[in-house]
């Protein structure tokens, strides 16, 4: 039963021939895996936690240790991994927070090549399904550590995890940007500066109906998605031209940025939706958003979510476009070309199309809006808020020095996390009171959702592969071999090593111990 249920989950991956593991060799010494699971019902369909540290034992004795990026939770506590786990965590389907990456690039580099080292260590590197989060990690590992080129690192990456014909195995547009962001923090000395910044105004060109824009950014080390702002009705200023900006390329100056004697009056605050006489569902009107006070994030790190919504009868809403986007302020203003002095203030744009979608899928549902600029501006001189923001300059930790590392999430949380769609979703949702004066509601889950709904989509396509690529590991001599059908490793089996007899007797021993006595092993299975 549980070897058909990781086959539904998984949809058209391959199983591991020794082990019936999902993970894959992307170079012999960074491994790919899949979030492992001690409790159930997860472990019925994910790597079981100890299988996997069986596997890695006899493979690599103790030359392994875990790095994972998982902040709904690992789903097993840290003793039974040997303790031998670095916590870096931050949300599925998202970028990390960049202050993250240098001490994540250092812990890898020093236990794969700190003068201590021994050879033969590798880094197993795991998320949810071993595909975003992994793969930004590992990707950006190749490109800060081993001076592999983005368009290499993500052709490997990709070549060892996925399946052909089932997309790239980094496919979020916002991790992606977050690869090229480390490339250029590799060229130019590995320096970053966080700051403090302001948001001033969002641009949007082709904005329909019903249509919420916030804005969000990291707490709690990269935790978590804090939403900052929700922009109302009284801070949309329609403009006349379907350019709020009336250029191409709109730019944010405090002196001669568009009055608001230029624009159409504003409804009344109460009414439902905004509009110019003309059709927004055709192509959408020009709108600026200004917030009445001050939105200030902690972060370089910025976050605009977008939600559509039409109204439905009996206190329901129907939500038909969900998009965010991420971008990191220090390198959209030059940073690293800059020697560290990014650029005071900037603006961000993009289209439609290039935007995130649902749960790490090109999905977003109808067209929301046509193209959007962020208008930002550091606090290094104060701001408006009239208080200095505040800096802090990172750098990648040198070898021997210690390497900071953020607060483990709950690893018991992970137990529900499947049982709670991760992100939004298109469809009904209830409406919220508190909505009133936003263009629709704050997206709730449906009262009759199905709770296991799309959860497992982004599995789909991946695949095994060994330390040199191949996709069938072969058995070679002394090595450990499962016996039994795949059927009968379910959630209550341990495969076991025993001592080899006959033939395969006096074969390597695991890992560097070279014993033919209890080291050379086959499967056994035992029920519990």
């Amino acid at each position: 039963m549980a070897s058909i249920l990781r086959q539904i989950v998984a949809g058209p991956r391959q199983k591991h021939p020794e082990a019936g593991l999902d993970l894959c060799y992307v170079t012999d010494n960074i491994i790919a895996t899949s979030g492992p699971s001690s409790t159930f019902p997860q472990r019925a369909y994910r790597n079981p936690t100890d299988a996997l540290v069986k596997f890695l034992d006899y493979k690599h004795s103790t030359h392994w240790a875990i790095w994972e990026f998982r902040a709904e939770g690992t789903g097993y506590p840290d003793s039974e991994v040997y303790g031998r786990i670095r916590h870096y965590p931050w949300p599925d389907h998202h970028p990390p927070p960049f202050a993250l990456i240098p001490n994540i690039m250092a812990s890898m580099r020093d236990w794969l090549k700190g003068s201590e080292t021994k050879v033969g260590r590798v880094v197993v590197v795991h998320c949810k399904a071993g595909k975003g989060r992994s793969g930004t990690a590992a990707c950006s590992y190749l490109i800060s550590e081993e001076g592999w080129t983005i368009d290499d690192a993500l052709l490997r990456f990709t070549a060892r995890r996925m399946r052909s014909g089932f997309g790239a195995g980094i496919s979020i547009p916002s991790q992606l940007r977050w690869i090229t962001y480390v490339d250029r923090w590799t060229k130019h000395r590995k320096l970053y500066v966080e700051r403090q910044v302001e948001l001033l105004e969002v641009h949007v060109w082709g904005l329909r109906d019903g249509v919420k824009v916030a804005v969000q950014g990291f707490v709690d080390e990269g935790r978590t998605i804090k939403n900052f702002h929700t922009f109302y009705r009284h801070e949309r200023i329609i403009v006349e031209s379907k350019d709020p900006a009336g250029t191409a390329s709109p730019i944010y100056n405090s002196e001669t940025s568009l009055p608001l004697s230029d624009n159409k009056s504003l409804p009344p605050s109460g009414s439902e939706q905004i509009t110019t006489g003309n059709s927004l569902e055709s192509g959408g009107n020009a709108v600026i958003f200004r917030p009445a006070h001050p939105i200030v994030l902690p972060t370089n790190d910025i976050n605009i979510d977008i939600e559509r919504r039409n109204k439905a009868a009996y206190g329901w809403t129907m939500v038909t476009s969900v998009a965010h986007v991420w971008f990191n302020t220090f390198f959209q203003g030059d940073g690293p070309e800059r020697a560290g002095n990014a650029a005071a203030s900037g603006v961000f744009e993009i289209d439609w199309d290039a935007m995130d979608g649902i749960k790490g899928s090109a999905r977003k549902g109808t067209k929301a809006l046509d193209r959007l600029a962020v208008v930002w501006r550091a606090l290094d001189d104060g701001g408006i808020t009239g208080k200095l923001g505040l800096k802090q300059i990172i750098t990648e930790p040198k070898e021997g020095e210690p390497v900071p590392e953020p607060k483990a999430a709950d690893w018991k949380n992970a137990k529900h996390s499947n049982l709670t769609a991760i992100g939004k979703e298109l469809g009904l949702r209830t409406e919220s009171p508190a909505s009133g004066g936003v263009s629709k509601a704050s997206s709730l889950r449906s009262a009759g959702s199905t709770p296991s709904q799309s959860v497992e989509d982004v599995l789909t396509g991946v695949k095994t592969h060994g330390p040199d690529g191949e996709e069938h590991i072969e058995h070679r001599d002394g090595q450990p071999k499962i016996t039994g059908s795949e059927s009968d490793l379910g959630p209550a089996t341990v495969v076991k090593l025993e001592p080899t007899t006959g033939a395969e007797e006096g074969g390597g021993g695991v890992g560097d111990s070279g014993s033919g006595t209890g080291a050379d092993a086959i499967g056994t299975i035992q029920k519990r």
